[in-house]
Formats: structure tokens, C-alpha cells, sequence
């Protein structure tokens, strides 16, 4: 038992032995990642970020080795600790911090108030897509129901613009990143009618044009001609009573006279 525990631990030995010398001879390179989590819009500073230690072999495209060369650079996404930072997630040189550093070139940010249910009761957070529907009267001044906008991006929920949120957060303002022409038709839609924002999958891109729901719409109402009465057959007319006959005279003889009765009254003839 002593020699099998004793060859059992050179074994252990030379393989252990082994595999550091395999990782010794792996090629590896600094990298520059987060420190601590960081939110889009930051101005990098040197508190943020640290070197740490990868294989050149599946060193990520885009990686920075020199903490001094991120120095005031804006990042344009959340950047969670740990994490490489590349300049795929980093704004233009010379791009000021703030809400302006994340908006696609060519957009513009429009901040629309909602309330706990309109916001899709707080699950609309930084990151996600909406479509935009608004409420409003036609030009029959007919209730109707439209969506106005599909799939627009949610860039910050009240002042807050951290995308790495995952508890719904109840807020009264939601800003979204449009185009010059959706901000137009956004400000008049929120003029004439009452906005609601319909979250929709991140990965869906398939916009789906419709017409609107109306009043008749949504209760299933159809034109449909008048119910006519099933007809009774004519009833027969009541018979009509013959009218009473007058009471017949009744004549009694007497020897001498002859009463005659009429009604109630009485009159006497001589024979």
C-alpha cells in the first residue's frame, strides 16, 4: 500500500509538473479591462480601468493594452467589470460624456412622459426596443388606435441611462432614439393623442404595417339589416253580438179588454 500511495503521488507530481509547464509555454498579452462596472456616456478615467492578463491567442479584436491611451474616452455601451474594453464600445475621439456620446450617427433623442402603465409598467428599460401607439380621434373625430412607430430604441428611462438593469424600474419619462422624420411624426403624435410604448423582442425586426382599430373594430360591430318580427297570423275578429231583440209585446185576453205589455209598460185595450 505504501509503494502504490507513493507512485500514485509522483504521478501527481508529473502531471501537475506537466501542465504547468503547458501553460507556461501559452503566449499571453495585457489587456486593458473595467475595474468596476461602468455605465455608457462615462468619461474613462484611470480608476475605471486595469491591465489584467490574456492569451494572445484569443486576444479580442479591438483590445487595448495601455491604460493611458482610454484616458477621456467615452464609452457608448455599459461595460460590466472584468470586461475587455474595446473600441467597438468606445465613442469617437473627442466626444464629450453624457447621453449625446451613445445616439447613432444620423438620430436624434426625444423624451416622451409616460406613467407606471404606459412605460409597460417599467420593463422598458435602456436597451430595449418599443413601438410607439398613440390614441387619438380620426377625421370622422372617431376614436381609433394606431401604431405610429416600430421598433425605436429606449436610450435612458427618466435620468438614468444604465443598461445592465434587470428589475423594472416605474419611471415618467422614457427617451428614445429616432430619426428627424420619426421625431416629427413622435411630437405630433403625443399632441393629439395619448402615447403607449408596446415592447417587442430585441432580435425582431420585422415591422408590421396596420390600419388602425376602431370603436366598430374592437366590439366586432357589422351593418346588418333590420330584424323584422316573425308575423302573427290575424287573429279573428271577435263575433259580433247580435244586438238584443226588444221585448215582444205580450198580449193577455180579458173578457173585455186586452192588456198589452211593453217593456214595463202597460196598456189596456178594449175589444
Amino acid at each position: 500500500m505504501i509503494v502504490l500511495s507513493l507512485l500514485a503521488g509522483v504521478a501527481a507530481v508529473g502531471f501537475g509538473a506537466r501542465w504547468l509547464g503547458e501553460q507556461a509555454s501559452v503566449a499571453t498579452s495585457g489587456v486593458v479591462v473595467a475595474s468596476r462596472d461602468i455605465e455608457l456616456g462615462s468619461v474613462l478615467n484611470a480608476s475605471m480601468l486595469q491591465v489584467a492578463t490574456w492569451p494572445s491567442g484569443s486576444m479580442p479584436s479591438g483590445a487595448i493594452n495601455d491604460v493611458k491611451a482610454l484616458e477621456s474616452r467615452v464609452v457608448k455601451t455599459t461595460v460590466m467589470r472584468g470586461e475587455p474594453v474595446l473600441e467597438t464600445k468606445l465613442a469617437p475621439v473627442g466626444t464629450k460624456g453624457g447621453l449625446s456620446a451613445v445616439i447613432s450617427a444620423g438620430k436624434r433623442a426625444i423624451t416622451v412622459r409616460v406613467n407606471e402603465v404606459v412605460g409597460v409598467a417599467g420593463f422598458a428599460l435602456p436597451g430595449n426596443y418599443v413601438d410607439v401607439m398613440v390614441n387619438t380621434q380620426d377625421e370622422k373625430d372617431k376614436p381609433i388606435s394606431k401604431i405610429v412607430l416600430e421598433k425605436i430604441l429606449v436610450l435612458a428611462v427618466a435620468q438614468e441611462a444604465g443598461r445592465d438593469e434587470t428589475k423594472p424600474k416605474v419611471v415618467n419619462a422614457v427617451t428614445l432614439e429616432v430619426g428627424p422624420e420619426q421625431a416629427e411624426k413622435l411630437d405630433l403624435a403625443r399632441s393629439v393623442g395619448t402615447l403607449s410604448l408596446v415592447l417587442r423582442n430585441q432580435v425582431d425586426t420585422v415591422g408590421t404595417p396596420t390600419v388602425g382599430v376602431r370603436k366598430a373594430d374592437l366590439l366586432s360591430l357589422r351593418e346588418s339589416a333590420p330584424v323584422v318580427a316573425d308575423a302573427k297570423p290575424a287573429s279573428k275578429p271577435a263575433p259580433r253580438r247580435a244586438p238584443k231583440a226588444k221585448a215582444k209585446a205580450v198580449q193577455r185576453v180579458d173578457k173585455d179588454k186586452v192588456e198589452v205589455i211593453r217593456g214595463v209598460q202597460r196598456s189596456n185595450a178594449e175589444i
